[in-house]
Protein backbone atom coordinates (compact mmCIF):
# COMPACT_ATOMS: atom_id res chain seq x y z
CA UNK A 1 0.00 0.00 0.00
CA UNK A 2 1.67 3.57 -0.60
CA UNK A 3 2.08 5.64 2.12
CA UNK A 4 -0.02 8.64 2.94
CA UNK A 5 0.54 11.60 2.09
CA UNK A 6 1.19 13.77 4.93
CA UNK A 7 3.20 16.54 4.56
CA UNK A 8 4.24 18.47 1.84
CA UNK A 9 7.71 16.84 0.62
CA UNK A 10 9.12 13.92 -1.61
CA UNK A 11 7.81 10.56 -1.12
CA UNK A 12 9.34 7.23 -2.46
CA UNK A 13 7.79 4.08 -3.11
CA UNK A 14 9.20 1.19 -4.47
CA UNK A 15 7.02 -0.88 -6.52
CA UNK A 16 6.94 -4.78 -7.01
CA UNK A 17 8.82 -5.73 -10.65
CA UNK A 18 6.60 -8.59 -11.21
CA UNK A 19 9.48 -11.03 -12.02
CA UNK A 20 9.54 -14.30 -10.69
CA UNK A 21 12.41 -15.76 -11.42
CA UNK A 22 11.74 -20.06 -12.82
CA UNK A 23 14.18 -22.31 -11.69
CA UNK A 24 15.51 -25.31 -13.63
CA UNK A 25 14.90 -28.08 -12.15
CA UNK A 26 18.25 -30.93 -12.03
CA UNK A 27 18.15 -33.58 -14.89
CA UNK A 28 19.99 -36.28 -13.72
CA UNK A 29 19.05 -37.54 -10.59
CA UNK A 30 18.99 -41.37 -10.85
CA UNK A 31 17.38 -43.43 -8.69
CA UNK A 32 18.03 -47.10 -8.50
CA UNK A 33 15.81 -49.54 -6.45
CA UNK A 34 16.93 -53.15 -5.41
CA UNK A 35 18.90 -54.89 -2.81
CA UNK A 36 21.87 -53.70 -1.01
CA UNK A 37 24.10 -55.24 1.45
CA UNK A 38 22.53 -53.18 4.43
CA UNK A 39 20.78 -49.47 4.80
CA UNK A 40 17.31 -48.07 5.51
CA UNK A 41 14.51 -49.83 3.57
CA UNK A 42 11.67 -48.34 1.28
CA UNK A 43 13.27 -44.79 1.79
CA UNK A 44 15.03 -42.51 -1.20
CA UNK A 45 18.45 -42.09 0.32
CA UNK A 46 20.89 -39.66 -1.77
CA UNK A 47 23.90 -40.40 -2.07
CA UNK A 48 26.41 -38.20 -4.50
CA UNK A 49 28.95 -40.72 -5.04
CA UNK A 50 30.53 -44.48 -4.82
CA UNK A 51 32.27 -43.64 -1.22
CA UNK A 52 29.15 -42.38 -0.02
CA UNK A 53 26.81 -45.28 -1.14
CA UNK A 54 29.35 -47.63 0.36
CA UNK A 55 29.18 -46.12 3.55
CA UNK A 56 25.55 -46.35 3.43
CA UNK A 57 24.53 -49.48 1.74
CA UNK A 58 27.79 -51.50 2.16
CA UNK A 59 29.78 -51.62 -1.19
CA UNK A 60 29.48 -54.02 -3.77
CA UNK A 61 27.63 -57.48 -2.53
CA UNK A 62 27.51 -60.18 -5.24
CA UNK A 63 23.57 -60.94 -4.63
CA UNK A 64 23.17 -57.26 -5.61
CA UNK A 65 23.06 -56.11 -8.77
CA UNK A 66 22.39 -53.02 -7.41
CA UNK A 67 25.37 -52.17 -5.61
CA UNK A 68 27.34 -52.70 -9.12
CA UNK A 69 25.10 -50.55 -11.27
CA UNK A 70 25.68 -47.80 -8.81
CA UNK A 71 29.35 -48.56 -9.02
CA UNK A 72 29.12 -48.05 -13.18
CA UNK A 73 26.69 -45.14 -12.68
CA UNK A 74 30.33 -42.48 -10.75
CA UNK A 75 32.66 -43.97 -12.85
CA UNK A 76 30.79 -43.08 -15.89
CA UNK A 77 29.76 -39.35 -14.69
CA UNK A 78 27.03 -39.54 -12.41
CA UNK A 79 26.72 -37.37 -10.10
CA UNK A 80 23.96 -37.93 -7.61
CA UNK A 81 22.00 -41.29 -6.85
CA UNK A 82 18.69 -41.84 -4.78
CA UNK A 83 19.08 -45.56 -3.31
CA UNK A 84 15.55 -47.38 -2.32
CA UNK A 85 16.68 -50.62 -0.93
CA UNK A 86 13.92 -53.20 -0.74
CA UNK A 87 13.65 -56.48 1.55
CA UNK A 88 15.00 -59.76 -0.03
CA UNK A 89 12.56 -61.84 -1.93
CA UNK A 90 14.11 -65.04 -1.51
CA UNK A 91 12.09 -65.69 1.58
CA UNK A 92 8.63 -64.80 -0.39
CA UNK A 93 7.69 -62.17 2.62
CA UNK A 94 7.00 -58.60 2.66
CA UNK A 95 10.19 -58.11 5.31
CA UNK A 96 14.01 -59.00 5.01
CA UNK A 97 15.33 -60.53 7.91
CA UNK A 98 14.99 -59.07 11.60
CA UNK A 99 17.87 -56.98 13.22
CA UNK A 100 21.11 -59.12 14.46
CA UNK A 101 21.49 -59.09 18.20
CA UNK A 102 24.74 -58.26 20.01
CA UNK A 103 24.41 -59.12 23.96
CA UNK A 104 26.99 -57.38 25.99
CA UNK A 105 27.62 -58.19 29.54
CA UNK A 106 26.24 -56.27 31.90
CA UNK A 107 22.54 -55.87 30.65
CA UNK A 108 23.47 -53.70 27.10
CA UNK A 109 22.51 -54.97 23.53
CA UNK A 110 22.97 -53.44 20.80
CA UNK A 111 21.19 -54.17 17.52
CA UNK A 112 22.23 -53.89 13.41
CA UNK A 113 21.06 -50.40 12.61
CA UNK A 114 18.46 -51.89 9.96
CA UNK A 115 17.19 -55.32 8.75
CA UNK A 116 19.19 -58.00 6.79
CA UNK A 117 21.41 -61.29 8.25
CA UNK A 118 23.99 -58.38 7.11
CA UNK A 119 23.98 -57.69 10.64
CA UNK A 120 24.88 -61.31 11.28
CA UNK A 121 28.34 -60.65 10.54
CA UNK A 122 28.88 -57.94 13.30
CA UNK A 123 31.96 -57.82 15.68
CA UNK A 124 31.69 -55.73 18.64
CA UNK A 125 34.82 -54.73 20.65
CA UNK A 126 34.75 -53.02 24.28
CA UNK A 127 37.87 -51.54 26.06
CA UNK A 128 38.43 -49.23 28.81
CA UNK A 129 40.94 -47.05 27.49
CA UNK A 130 39.25 -43.87 27.67
CA UNK A 131 40.20 -40.75 28.99
CA UNK A 132 38.48 -41.38 32.29
CA UNK A 133 39.14 -45.07 32.31
CA UNK A 134 36.91 -45.24 35.67
CA UNK A 135 33.55 -44.47 33.76
CA UNK A 136 34.29 -44.10 30.39
CA UNK A 137 34.27 -46.66 27.62
CA UNK A 138 35.30 -47.29 24.04
CA UNK A 139 33.65 -49.04 21.73
CA UNK A 140 34.39 -50.68 17.59
CA UNK A 141 32.34 -51.68 15.44
CA UNK A 142 33.23 -54.30 12.39
CA UNK A 143 31.03 -55.48 9.76
CA UNK A 144 33.05 -58.23 9.32
CA UNK A 145 33.03 -59.94 5.41
CA UNK A 146 35.57 -62.76 6.31
CA UNK A 147 32.95 -64.28 8.62
CA UNK A 148 30.27 -65.30 6.57
CA UNK A 149 27.91 -66.28 9.33
CA UNK A 150 25.53 -65.44 6.86
CA UNK A 151 26.17 -68.24 3.67
CA UNK A 152 25.44 -65.62 1.36
CA UNK A 153 28.55 -63.11 2.78
CA UNK A 154 30.84 -62.75 -1.00
CA UNK A 155 30.86 -58.85 -0.73
CA UNK A 156 29.85 -56.51 2.55
CA UNK A 157 31.78 -53.30 3.53
CA UNK A 158 34.74 -54.36 6.02
CA UNK A 159 33.61 -50.98 7.51
CA UNK A 160 34.96 -50.18 10.63
CA UNK A 161 33.39 -47.72 13.06
CA UNK A 162 35.56 -46.38 16.30
CA UNK A 163 33.39 -44.24 19.31
CA UNK A 164 35.60 -43.33 22.35
CA UNK A 165 34.93 -41.88 25.56
CA UNK A 166 31.13 -43.14 25.42
CA UNK A 167 29.05 -42.54 28.69
CA UNK A 168 26.01 -44.24 30.10
CA UNK A 169 25.03 -41.31 31.86
CA UNK A 170 22.08 -39.65 29.71
CA UNK A 171 23.26 -36.10 30.79
CA UNK A 172 26.53 -36.68 29.34
CA UNK A 173 27.49 -35.73 25.95
CA UNK A 174 28.89 -38.81 24.93
CA UNK A 175 25.86 -41.07 26.02
CA UNK A 176 26.15 -44.14 24.29
CA UNK A 177 22.52 -44.17 23.02
CA UNK A 178 22.77 -40.76 21.32
CA UNK A 179 26.39 -41.22 19.93
CA UNK A 180 25.21 -44.37 18.52
CA UNK A 181 22.19 -43.24 17.28
CA UNK A 182 23.46 -40.02 15.12
CA UNK A 183 26.37 -41.44 13.73
CA UNK A 184 26.69 -44.99 13.23
CA UNK A 185 25.84 -47.06 10.12
CA UNK A 186 26.15 -49.90 11.90
CA UNK A 187 24.14 -50.64 15.60
CA UNK A 188 22.33 -48.84 17.59
CA UNK A 189 21.15 -49.13 21.23
CA UNK A 190 18.46 -51.32 22.11
CA UNK A 191 18.56 -52.16 25.95
CA UNK A 192 20.88 -49.90 28.54
CA UNK A 193 22.35 -51.90 31.26
CA UNK A 194 22.71 -50.16 34.67
CA UNK A 195 26.68 -50.02 34.28
CA UNK A 196 29.14 -50.11 31.76
CA UNK A 197 29.56 -52.82 29.15
CA UNK A 198 32.09 -55.55 30.53
CA UNK A 199 35.63 -55.41 28.51
CA UNK A 200 35.21 -58.18 25.40
CA UNK A 201 36.95 -58.58 22.36
CA UNK A 202 35.17 -59.59 18.99
CA UNK A 203 31.63 -59.95 20.75
CA UNK A 204 29.89 -62.08 17.78
CA UNK A 205 26.20 -60.88 16.61
CA UNK A 206 23.67 -63.30 17.29
CA UNK A 207 21.29 -65.11 14.27
CA UNK A 208 18.87 -62.69 12.99
CA UNK A 209 15.42 -64.31 12.58
CA UNK A 210 14.84 -65.10 9.00
CA UNK A 211 17.12 -65.41 6.18
CA UNK A 212 17.56 -62.95 3.04
CA UNK A 213 20.90 -64.76 1.96
CA UNK A 214 21.25 -65.78 -1.79
CA UNK A 215 18.86 -66.66 -4.87
CA UNK A 216 20.41 -70.44 -5.54
CA UNK A 217 18.67 -72.33 -8.93
CA UNK A 218 16.94 -74.30 -7.03
CA UNK A 219 14.02 -71.68 -5.87
CA UNK A 220 15.41 -68.71 -8.00
CA UNK A 221 11.00 -68.60 -9.84
CA UNK A 222 9.39 -68.18 -7.20
CA UNK A 223 12.79 -66.01 -4.89
CA UNK A 224 12.91 -63.54 -8.46
CA UNK A 225 9.15 -63.33 -8.54
CA UNK A 226 8.80 -62.95 -4.65
CA UNK A 227 11.61 -60.15 -5.35
CA UNK A 228 10.16 -58.38 -8.04
CA UNK A 229 7.01 -58.45 -5.76
CA UNK A 230 8.38 -56.35 -3.31
CA UNK A 231 10.90 -54.34 -5.34
CA UNK A 232 7.35 -52.87 -7.22
CA UNK A 233 5.97 -52.17 -3.53
CA UNK A 234 3.03 -50.45 -3.45
CA UNK A 235 1.85 -46.52 -3.60
CA UNK A 236 -0.20 -46.29 0.14
CA UNK A 237 2.49 -47.98 1.98
CA UNK A 238 5.18 -45.95 -0.45
CA UNK A 239 7.27 -49.28 -0.55
CA UNK A 240 9.71 -50.26 -3.49
CA UNK A 241 9.47 -48.10 -6.20
CA UNK A 242 6.60 -46.11 -4.52
CA UNK A 243 9.24 -45.26 -1.95
CA UNK A 244 10.32 -42.50 -4.12
CA UNK A 245 7.10 -40.80 -3.85
CA UNK A 246 9.03 -39.32 -0.80
CA UNK A 247 11.30 -37.82 -2.53
CA UNK A 248 11.41 -34.12 -4.03
CA UNK A 249 12.60 -35.01 -7.80
CA UNK A 250 14.26 -37.87 -9.40
CA UNK A 251 14.53 -37.92 -13.06
CA UNK A 252 16.10 -40.99 -14.10
CA UNK A 253 14.88 -44.69 -12.80
CA UNK A 254 17.26 -47.84 -13.15
CA UNK A 255 15.92 -50.79 -11.72
CA UNK A 256 18.90 -53.53 -12.14
CA UNK A 257 18.54 -57.30 -13.02
CA UNK A 258 17.87 -59.57 -10.29
CA UNK A 259 21.13 -61.51 -8.88
CA UNK A 260 20.98 -65.40 -8.50
CA UNK A 261 23.27 -68.13 -8.35
CA UNK A 262 23.39 -71.20 -10.49
CA UNK A 263 26.25 -73.79 -10.38
CA UNK A 264 26.99 -75.36 -13.76
CA UNK A 265 29.33 -78.13 -12.69
CA UNK A 266 31.77 -75.67 -11.57
CA UNK A 267 31.98 -73.19 -8.92
CA UNK A 268 28.96 -70.91 -7.90
CA UNK A 269 28.46 -68.39 -10.52
CA UNK A 270 26.49 -64.63 -10.36
CA UNK A 271 24.01 -65.04 -12.95
CA UNK A 272 21.53 -61.59 -13.44
CA UNK A 273 17.65 -62.08 -14.50
CA UNK A 274 15.72 -60.17 -16.38
CA UNK A 275 13.56 -57.59 -14.62
CA UNK A 276 9.74 -59.00 -14.94
CA UNK A 277 7.94 -56.48 -17.38
CA UNK A 278 5.20 -56.25 -15.27
CA UNK A 279 7.34 -54.44 -12.45
CA UNK A 280 9.13 -52.69 -15.46
CA UNK A 281 5.35 -51.25 -16.12
CA UNK A 282 5.34 -49.99 -12.83
CA UNK A 283 8.32 -48.18 -13.05
CA UNK A 284 7.43 -46.97 -16.63
CA UNK A 285 3.82 -45.58 -15.22
CA UNK A 286 5.86 -44.05 -12.48
CA UNK A 287 8.07 -42.66 -14.14
CA UNK A 288 5.13 -40.77 -16.68
CA UNK A 289 3.54 -39.35 -13.65
CA UNK A 290 6.74 -37.85 -12.33
CA UNK A 291 7.57 -36.52 -15.34
CA UNK A 292 10.91 -39.34 -14.96
CA UNK A 293 12.99 -41.54 -17.81
CA UNK A 294 12.84 -44.89 -17.22
CA UNK A 295 16.05 -47.09 -18.14
CA UNK A 296 15.64 -50.43 -19.23
CA UNK A 297 18.57 -53.27 -20.33
CA UNK A 298 17.20 -55.48 -22.84
CA UNK A 299 16.56 -59.27 -22.02
CA UNK A 300 19.11 -61.22 -20.97
CA UNK A 301 18.37 -63.48 -23.88
CA UNK A 302 17.94 -61.60 -26.44
CA UNK A 303 19.99 -61.68 -29.66
CA UNK A 304 19.17 -59.54 -32.80
CA UNK A 305 16.80 -61.92 -34.39
CA UNK A 306 14.92 -62.31 -31.06
CA UNK A 307 14.84 -58.53 -30.47
CA UNK A 308 13.59 -57.97 -33.73
CA UNK A 309 10.93 -60.34 -33.69
CA UNK A 310 9.61 -59.32 -29.84
CA UNK A 311 10.64 -55.58 -29.30
CA UNK A 312 6.55 -54.87 -30.36
CA UNK A 313 5.53 -57.01 -27.45
CA UNK A 314 7.73 -56.37 -25.14
CA UNK A 315 6.89 -52.35 -26.11
CA UNK A 316 3.58 -52.99 -25.35
CA UNK A 317 4.25 -55.18 -21.85
CA UNK A 318 5.77 -52.49 -20.67
CA UNK A 319 3.16 -49.54 -21.37
CA UNK A 320 4.41 -45.46 -21.46
CA UNK A 321 6.79 -46.18 -23.93
CA UNK A 322 7.32 -42.28 -24.52
CA UNK A 323 8.83 -42.33 -21.02
CA UNK A 324 11.11 -44.92 -21.00
CA UNK A 325 14.73 -45.94 -23.61
CA UNK A 326 15.68 -49.78 -23.89
CA UNK A 327 19.70 -50.79 -24.33
CA UNK A 328 21.05 -53.57 -25.99
CA UNK A 329 23.04 -55.41 -25.63
CA UNK A 330 24.54 -56.12 -21.88
CA UNK A 331 28.03 -55.41 -21.17
CA UNK A 332 31.44 -56.87 -19.85
CA UNK A 333 32.83 -55.91 -17.01
CA UNK A 334 35.20 -56.72 -14.21
CA UNK A 335 33.58 -58.13 -11.01
CA UNK A 336 35.78 -57.20 -8.10
CA UNK A 337 34.23 -59.63 -6.03
CA UNK A 338 35.54 -62.62 -8.47
CA UNK A 339 39.36 -61.74 -8.64
CA UNK A 340 38.41 -59.06 -11.45
CA UNK A 341 37.14 -61.63 -13.96
CA UNK A 342 34.93 -60.58 -17.10
CA UNK A 343 31.29 -60.87 -15.91
CA UNK A 344 27.91 -59.69 -17.74
CA UNK A 345 25.91 -56.87 -16.51
CA UNK A 346 22.73 -54.95 -17.20
CA UNK A 347 24.24 -51.65 -18.98
CA UNK A 348 21.44 -49.18 -17.44
CA UNK A 349 24.13 -47.97 -14.56
CA UNK A 350 26.40 -47.37 -17.24
CA UNK A 351 24.03 -45.34 -19.15
CA UNK A 352 22.26 -43.56 -16.30
CA UNK A 353 26.47 -41.98 -15.61
CA UNK A 354 26.58 -41.11 -19.65
CA UNK A 355 23.29 -39.00 -19.70
CA UNK A 356 24.14 -37.53 -16.50
CA UNK A 357 28.00 -36.73 -17.85
CA UNK A 358 25.95 -35.80 -20.83
CA UNK A 359 23.64 -33.78 -19.45
CA UNK A 360 26.35 -31.83 -17.24
CA UNK A 361 28.66 -30.94 -20.04
CA UNK A 362 26.33 -30.28 -22.86
CA UNK A 363 22.77 -29.84 -21.66
CA UNK A 364 19.65 -32.08 -21.44
CA UNK A 365 18.88 -31.46 -25.16
CA UNK A 366 21.70 -33.22 -26.34
CA UNK A 367 21.33 -35.96 -27.10
CA UNK A 368 23.26 -39.17 -24.45
CA UNK A 369 24.98 -40.85 -27.46
CA UNK A 370 28.00 -40.80 -30.27
CA UNK A 371 31.53 -40.39 -30.08
CA UNK A 372 31.49 -38.89 -27.00
CA UNK A 373 29.34 -41.51 -25.16
CA UNK A 374 32.35 -43.71 -24.40
CA UNK A 375 31.37 -46.51 -21.93
CA UNK A 376 33.43 -46.11 -19.04
CA UNK A 377 34.98 -49.37 -17.61
CA UNK A 378 33.81 -51.38 -20.18
CA UNK A 379 35.96 -54.34 -21.95
CA UNK A 380 33.12 -55.93 -24.04
CA UNK A 381 29.57 -56.57 -25.10
CA UNK A 382 27.46 -59.62 -24.36
CA UNK A 383 25.13 -61.73 -26.21
CA UNK A 384 23.76 -64.62 -24.67
CA UNK A 385 26.19 -64.63 -22.20
CA UNK A 386 28.97 -64.34 -24.97
CA UNK A 387 31.24 -62.11 -26.04
CA UNK A 388 30.19 -60.32 -29.21
CA UNK A 389 29.81 -57.43 -31.45
CA UNK A 390 27.34 -55.79 -33.20
CA UNK A 391 27.68 -54.61 -37.14
CA UNK A 392 25.96 -51.70 -39.16
CA UNK A 393 23.77 -54.27 -40.37
CA UNK A 394 22.43 -55.34 -37.26
CA UNK A 395 22.43 -51.81 -36.14
CA UNK A 396 20.44 -50.82 -39.11
CA UNK A 397 17.48 -53.37 -37.87
CA UNK A 398 17.35 -52.36 -34.62
CA UNK A 399 17.45 -48.39 -34.42
CA UNK A 400 14.12 -48.18 -36.70
CA UNK A 401 12.36 -50.18 -33.73
CA UNK A 402 13.22 -48.03 -30.80
CA UNK A 403 16.58 -50.15 -29.71
CA UNK A 404 19.58 -48.41 -28.37
CA UNK A 405 22.46 -50.02 -29.34
CA UNK A 406 25.93 -50.38 -28.03
CA UNK A 407 28.61 -50.53 -29.93
CA UNK A 408 32.50 -51.10 -30.46
CA UNK A 409 33.50 -48.71 -32.90
CA UNK A 410 37.40 -48.57 -34.40
CA UNK A 411 39.30 -46.24 -33.27
CA UNK A 412 36.65 -45.20 -30.83
CA UNK A 413 35.92 -48.11 -28.28
CA UNK A 414 32.95 -48.75 -26.45
CA UNK A 415 30.07 -46.31 -27.52
CA UNK A 416 26.27 -45.67 -26.68
CA UNK A 417 25.25 -45.14 -30.33
CA UNK A 418 21.07 -44.64 -30.26
CA UNK A 419 19.16 -41.87 -28.54
CA UNK A 420 15.74 -42.94 -29.35
CA UNK A 421 12.68 -43.71 -27.20
CA UNK A 422 11.12 -46.60 -26.39
CA UNK A 423 8.23 -45.23 -28.47
CA UNK A 424 10.71 -44.56 -31.21
CA UNK A 425 10.17 -47.22 -33.64
CA UNK A 426 9.54 -45.12 -37.03
CA UNK A 427 6.38 -46.79 -37.73
CA UNK A 428 5.17 -45.19 -34.27
CA UNK A 429 5.99 -42.01 -36.15
CA UNK A 430 5.89 -40.89 -32.35
CA UNK A 431 6.52 -37.13 -31.43
CA UNK A 432 8.67 -38.41 -28.20
CA UNK A 433 10.74 -40.48 -30.89
CA UNK A 434 14.03 -39.21 -29.72
CA UNK A 435 15.27 -39.38 -25.96
CA UNK A 436 16.29 -35.71 -25.97
CA UNK A 437 13.55 -34.38 -26.94
CA UNK A 438 11.36 -36.29 -24.81
CA UNK A 439 13.96 -35.27 -21.38
CA UNK A 440 13.98 -31.69 -22.79
CA UNK A 441 9.49 -31.72 -22.40
CA UNK A 442 9.78 -33.23 -19.26
CA UNK A 443 12.32 -30.87 -18.05
CA UNK A 444 10.77 -28.00 -19.44
CA UNK A 445 7.25 -28.97 -17.75
CA UNK A 446 8.63 -29.73 -14.19
CA UNK A 447 10.84 -26.56 -14.29
CA UNK A 448 7.34 -24.80 -14.94
CA UNK A 449 5.44 -26.61 -12.58
CA UNK A 450 7.21 -25.83 -9.65
CA UNK A 451 8.16 -22.11 -10.85
CA UNK A 452 4.47 -21.53 -11.35
CA UNK A 453 3.15 -21.90 -7.93
CA UNK A 454 2.80 -18.49 -7.18
CA UNK A 455 -0.08 -18.21 -9.64
CA UNK A 456 -2.75 -20.24 -7.97
CA UNK A 457 -5.51 -18.41 -5.78
CA UNK A 458 -4.07 -14.99 -7.48
CA UNK A 459 -6.49 -12.82 -9.37
CA UNK A 460 -7.09 -14.17 -12.47
CA UNK A 461 -7.17 -11.42 -14.95
CA UNK A 462 -5.16 -9.43 -17.47
CA UNK A 463 -2.32 -8.30 -14.82
CA UNK A 464 -1.62 -11.78 -13.78
CA UNK A 465 -1.47 -13.05 -17.55
CA UNK A 466 0.72 -10.72 -18.47
CA UNK A 467 3.24 -11.54 -15.21
CA UNK A 468 3.02 -15.05 -16.49
CA UNK A 469 3.89 -14.48 -19.91
CA UNK A 470 7.02 -12.45 -18.46
CA UNK A 471 8.30 -14.73 -16.35
CA UNK A 472 7.27 -17.92 -18.39
CA UNK A 473 8.66 -16.27 -21.37
CA UNK A 474 12.14 -15.71 -19.47
CA UNK A 475 12.86 -18.76 -18.68
CA UNK A 476 12.34 -19.80 -22.08
CA UNK A 477 14.41 -17.46 -23.52
CA UNK A 478 17.36 -18.58 -21.01
CA UNK A 479 16.64 -22.25 -22.44
CA UNK A 480 16.93 -20.47 -26.15
CA UNK A 481 20.32 -18.73 -25.43
CA UNK A 482 21.89 -21.87 -23.95
CA UNK A 483 21.73 -23.58 -27.68
CA UNK A 484 18.08 -25.53 -26.46
CA UNK A 485 15.80 -25.14 -29.48
CA UNK A 486 16.05 -24.82 -33.34
CA UNK A 487 15.58 -21.26 -34.50
CA UNK A 488 17.62 -18.22 -35.25
CA UNK A 489 14.96 -15.74 -33.45
CA UNK A 490 13.42 -16.25 -30.00
CA UNK A 491 9.96 -16.14 -32.24
CA UNK A 492 11.04 -18.88 -34.11
CA UNK A 493 12.38 -20.96 -31.18
CA UNK A 494 9.41 -20.58 -28.88
CA UNK A 495 6.18 -19.10 -27.82
CA UNK A 496 4.24 -18.60 -24.57
CA UNK A 497 0.94 -17.65 -24.54
CA UNK A 498 -1.79 -16.14 -21.47
CA UNK A 499 -4.03 -14.31 -22.39
CA UNK A 500 -7.96 -14.34 -23.23
CA UNK A 501 -7.04 -15.88 -26.51
CA UNK A 502 -6.35 -18.87 -24.12
CA UNK A 503 -8.22 -18.24 -21.31
CA UNK A 504 -12.10 -17.73 -21.81
CA UNK A 505 -14.73 -15.93 -19.71
CA UNK A 506 -15.79 -19.31 -18.81
CA UNK A 507 -12.43 -20.77 -17.96
CA UNK A 508 -12.27 -17.45 -15.41
CA UNK A 509 -15.60 -18.84 -14.15
CA UNK A 510 -14.41 -21.88 -13.75
CA UNK A 511 -10.85 -20.79 -11.79
CA UNK A 512 -8.93 -22.03 -14.52
CA UNK A 513 -6.06 -20.09 -16.18
CA UNK A 514 -4.37 -21.46 -19.37
CA UNK A 515 -0.95 -21.17 -20.39
CA UNK A 516 0.06 -22.39 -23.59
CA UNK A 517 4.08 -22.74 -24.18
CA UNK A 518 5.60 -24.65 -27.34
CA UNK A 519 9.23 -25.10 -28.73
CA UNK A 520 10.67 -25.99 -31.39
CA UNK A 521 13.10 -28.85 -30.09
CA UNK A 522 16.57 -29.96 -31.50
CA UNK A 523 16.70 -33.03 -33.06
CA UNK A 524 19.66 -35.58 -33.30
CA UNK A 525 21.45 -36.02 -36.68
CA UNK A 526 20.90 -40.01 -36.50
CA UNK A 527 22.07 -39.86 -40.35
CA UNK A 528 24.82 -38.28 -41.97
CA UNK A 529 24.62 -38.13 -45.40
CA UNK A 530 28.57 -36.86 -47.65
CA UNK A 531 27.78 -36.94 -51.24
CA UNK A 532 30.71 -37.02 -53.48
CA UNK A 533 30.59 -36.83 -57.28
CA UNK A 534 33.46 -36.04 -59.69
CA UNK A 535 33.81 -33.05 -61.49
CA UNK A 536 35.72 -31.74 -65.02
CA UNK A 537 38.83 -29.11 -65.07
CA UNK A 538 36.45 -27.67 -67.25
CA UNK A 539 33.76 -27.13 -64.84
CA UNK A 540 35.85 -25.44 -62.27
CA UNK A 541 37.28 -22.76 -65.48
Amino acid sequence: MPQPLAHPGVYIEEIPSGVRAIASVGTSITAFVGRTWRGPLNEPVPVFSYGEFEREFGGLWRNSSLAYAVQHYFLNGGSQALIVRTANGNTGGSVAAAPATIALAVGTTLVAANPGTWGRNLLVTVDYLAADPTTQFNLTIFDDPDKKADSAARGGSGAREIFRNLSMDPNNPRFVTMILGEQSKLVRVQTLGAARPAVVVNAPAGAATGSDGEIVAANTAAAIAAEAAEITGTPGTKTGLYSLLKADLFNLLYVPPLAFMAQTGGPVQRLEADVPTSLLQAGAALCTDERALLVVDAPRGWDVPTAVTTIDTYRGAIGNPKNAAIYFPRLRLVDPLRENQLEAFGPGGVVAGIIARTDSSRGVWKAPAGTEAGLGGVLGLSINDSPATLTDGENGLLNPRGINCLRNLPGIGHVVWGARTLEGADMLASQWKYLPVRRLALFIEESLFRGTQWVVFEPNDEPLWAQIRLNVGAFMHSLFIDGAFQGATPREAYFVKCSHETTTQTDIDNGIVNIEVGFAPLKPAEFVVIKIRQISPQAQA
